[in-house]
C-alpha cells in the first residue's frame, strides 16, 4: 500500500540589495575589482537546490554597492520586510546585502521593526563572478535558517556562523569569515545544511511610533561619531559645532570612541562638555574591539555608555532624537 507524506511547504522571501553577493567582475580571477550590485537576486536564487518543502520568492529592493547605503534604502527596506512579515504564510526572509554597512542594517532593522519571525542577511566576500564564489553557500544557508523555525528576529549568516544583530560587526577586511560576535560569540553554526544552536538571539523592542517616525523623514538627525587617541584635540567637535551653511542640518549628537575603557582625553572631553552645554546630546563608547566600558571612570565627562558598538550607536541616538 503506498503511503501518501505530504511535505509541508516553507515560503521565504528574499530581498536583494546588492553588494558584493551581487558583484561582477571581468575576470574569475578578480576578486577586489569588480562592481557591486549588479547580478540580480533572481539570478543569485536560479543556482540554488532547495531541500524539498522550501519555497523562495524574491524582490529586488535596491541594487547598491552597500558603503553607500542611505536612509531612503532603510525605509524602502523596512517597508518590504515589514510588509512580507505580515503576510501569515511567509515563515521568514532573507536579505542579500553588501558587507561594509551589514552590522548597521541588521541594527536598523533590529531596532525599527523588531520582528518576531527570522530576518536573516546574508553576504558575500567574493563577488557571483568569482572562480569560488562564496555568495552561493551563504545564502543557501541563509535560506534553511528562515526556514528552519527556531529562531525569530534579525540574524546575520556568514561563513557557516549565525549572529545575532546587536553583536554583529565585520572583523576583517577580505576574508570568508569576515564577522564575528565579539564576547558573545555567535548564536549557531549551520553544519551540513543544519542549523546548530549554542544560543537563542534576543528580540527588539517593538515600538511602532518610532517606524512611523523614520518613515516621515528624509533625513535622520544629525549624529557625528569622533574618535580619542594621544595627542587628541577639541578643534574637530568645535568644527562640527559651527553654525552649518547650506542644507548641512545642525549637530544633534556626538558618539565619542574612547581609548581602552572609554576614556577621553582631557582636550576633546572640554570640546564634547562645551558641545552638551549647547544642547548636543554626548554619548560614550570604546574602540576596542571587545568589551564594553564598565565605568565612567577617568572619561573626564559624566555622559550615557554607546551600546552595543560606537557604530550602531550612532543610529541608536540618531533613531532616539527622531
Amino acid at each position: 500500500m503506498q503511503v501518501n507524506r505530504e511535505v509541508s511547504v516553507k515560503k521565504v522571501a528574499v530581498l536583494g540589495t546588492g553588494g558584493t553577493i551581487a558583484g561582477r567582475a571581468q575576470s574569475v580571477t578578480d576578486e577586489i575589482g569588480y562592481t557591486a550590485g549588479v547580478v540580480p537576486v533572481a539570478d543569485l536564487l536560479a543556482g540554488l537546490s532547495l531541500p524539498a518543502g522550501l519555497v523562495a520568492e524574491h524582490e529586488q529592493v535596491a541594487q547598491t554597492d552597500s558603503k553607500d547605503m542611505t536612509l531612503a534604502i532603510w525605509q524602502r527596506l523596512g517597508q518590504r520586510v515589514a510588509h512580507h512579515l505580515a503576510r501569515p504564510e511567509v515563515a521568514g526572509m532573507v536579505i542579500t546585502h553588501g558587507t561594509d554597512t551589514l552590522e548597521e542594517t541588521a541594527w536598523f532593522l533590529h531596532q525599527v521593526l523588531a520582528p518576531t519571525k527570522p530576518v536573516v542577511l546574508t553576504c558575500a566576500m567574493r563577488p557571483a563572478t568569482a572562480l569560488m564564489p562564496d555568495g552561493p553557500q551563504n545564502l543557501n544557508d541563509a535560506l534553511r535558517v528562515a526556514a528552519d523555525g527556531r529562531i525569530g528576529g534579525v540574524v546575520v549568516v556568514c561563513a557557516g556562523r549565525l549572529h545575532a544583530a546587536q553583536d554583529v560587526t565585520k572583523v576583517h577586511t577580505w576574508r570568508l569569515d569576515a564577522f564575528g560576535s565579539g564576547d558573545a560569540g555567535p548564536l549557531g553554526v549551520i553544519e551540513a545544511g543544519e542549523l546548530r544552536l549554542f544560543r537563542q538571539s534576543v528580540p527588539g523592542r517593538a515600538d511602532p511610533g518610532l517606524w512611523a517616525r523614520v518613515q516621515g523623514v528624509r533625513a535622520l538627525p544629525r549624529v557625528e561619531l569622533v574618535f580619542s587617541h594621544a595627542d587628541a584635540q577639541g578643534h574637530l567637535v568645535r568644527s562640527l559645532l559651527a553654525a552649518p551653511g547650506g542644507d548641512i542640518p545642525p549637530l544633534r549628537g556626538l558618539v565619542v570612541a574612547g581609548t581602552g575603557n572609554g576614556t577621553v582625553h582631557t582636550a576633546l572631553a572640554e570640546a564634547l562638555e562645551e558641545a552638551q552645554a549647547q544642547g548636543v546630546v554626548v554619548w560614550r563608547g570604546t574602540r576596542c574591539a571587545l568589551g564594553r566600558p564598565v565605568t565612567s571612570g577617568r572619561s573626564g565627562g559624566d555622559w550615557p555608555l554607546a551600546e552595543p558598538s560606537v557604530i550602531k550607536a550612532r543610529l541608536s541616538l540618531a533613531l532616539a532624537l527622531l
